[in-house]
């Protein structure tokens, strides 16, 4: 029941249950108005029930899977005691975690009441599976980094993404002035869908299209999820069509992803790129997959390896970021707030996913705990 959001506001706005909310439905609109700063704020109770039926709450657009499943079979189970695993899944939350090594499954864990065939949202995992569409559309001939964002959206003219090119938006060093606090109601992130909108204009781009400049194009790394979701909408303009379709035509069936995933959309019914979609656990062990196999074909050829190298650097040697990826000295990562992940080593062929529901939407001392166990688990994939 949408009760059990314990949200008045939110409860009153959206349908019942029963009722899937579709876009263009004025409760669902209202509702997807303020989703973004109530999602953040939700209790414990509220993220454990609802983060995995996200596509029963707000609107959302199906990719679908179809044809072959790419299979995942069994492999030989890693040396780490259940009572390590365990203590783990309680720590932090979790419930989902997977392990693979050369595509086959060493390690699979389910808690919290979360089960193999349900869904759970990804919130900023998303960000990395646009970067791979990106992949797609470069090696479609659709587009080129060096593009500029104008070429796709003619209404940012003028704006301070005039002169930005798409491999900045890419690398999140446009330059625009933009807040991701998370704990600031006020933040652009929790603002950006705030505003009614009317139907003939890209919600993003409006939001996006009234920030200033911070700093030269290129020059300064600064998280922005807006800047994902403008993504989306370059992507949609260069593709033309709908990227939820894009998805499945170039990732879902040809790689054989084994369910439809759900990817929530703004109230026009357009994809909000830079988060939440929700999928199955092994789905997303895939997307990791997908990258250790260099694409596999569905991407650009040397995209993997560009999308995962240190295009912004970090202070901390080997670390940066590449194309919506996080980069570390081990491989790289997606990571999404309350605790979703795809942690990938390439030099071992090792991914590992993990979905849960932490008490924060980041936390320094939880995240060093998972690089930690992450680590522990890659370590023990070489014995």
């Amino acid at each position: 029941m949408i009760q059990l959001l314990g949200i008045a506001a939110l409860a009153l706005a959206l349908p019942a249950a029963a009722q899937k909310p579709v876009p263009g439905d004025p409760a669902s609109r209202a509702a997807l108005r303020r989703a973004g700063a109530e999602v953040l704020f939700w209790s414990q109770a509220q993220r454990d029930a609802n983060f995995r039926r996200m596509e029963q709450i707000f609107p959302t657009t199906v990719i679908k899977a179809g044809g072959r499943v790419r299979p995942l079979p069994a492999g030989r189970p890693l040396p780490v005691a259940a009572a390590e695993v365990n203590r783990f899944l309680a720590s932090q939350n979790v419930a989902g975690l997977i392990v693979l090594q050369d595509g086959r499954v060493r390690l699979e864990r389910y808690a919290r009441g979360f089960s193999p065939t349900q869904r759970w949202t990804s919130f900023s995992v998303a960000k990395s599976l646009t970067s791979t569409l990106f992949g797609a559309a470069a090696r479609d001939g659709k587009l080129r980094l060096d593009d500029p964002v104008i070429r796709f959206i003619p209404e940012m003219k003028g704006s301070a993404y005039d002169g930005v090119t798409v491999r900045q938006v890419l690398t999140m060093s446009s330059g625009v002035k933009w807040n991701e606090d998370y704990t600031d109601p006020k933040s652009d992130v929790a603002q950006m869908f705030s505003r009614p909108v009317p139907a003939n204009e890209d919600v993003t781009t409006a939001y996006m299209k009234t920030l200033g400049r911070a700093a030269t194009p290129g020059t300064k790394f600064n998280y922005n999820t807006g800047e994902t979701n403008l993504a989306g909408t370059i992507l949609r303009q260069a593709v033309g069509m709908p990227i939820a379709r894009y998805a499945s035509l170039k990732v879902w069936r040809p790689y054989g992803m084994e369910a439809d995933a759900y990817w929530q959309v703004d109230e026009h019914g357009r994809e909000v790129a830079g988060c939440c979609v929700s999928m199955r656990l092994r789905d997303y062990a895939r997307l990791g997959q997908l990258m250790v196999e260099n694409g596999r074909g569905l991407v650009a050829p040397g995209w993997v390896g560009d999308a995962t190298a240190i295009h912004q650097p970090f202070p901390q040697a080997g670390r940066g970021y590449g194309y919506f990826w996080w980069i570390e000295p081990t491989g790289f990562r997606a990571s999404g707030f309350f605790g979703q992940q795809i942690w990938v080593d390439p030099s071992r062929r090792v991914v590992i996913a993990a979905v849960g529901a932490w008490p924060k939407a980041t936390d320094e001392k939880l995240s060093a705990e998972r690089t930690a166990f992450f680590r522990r688990l890659d370590d023990a994939a070489a014995l």
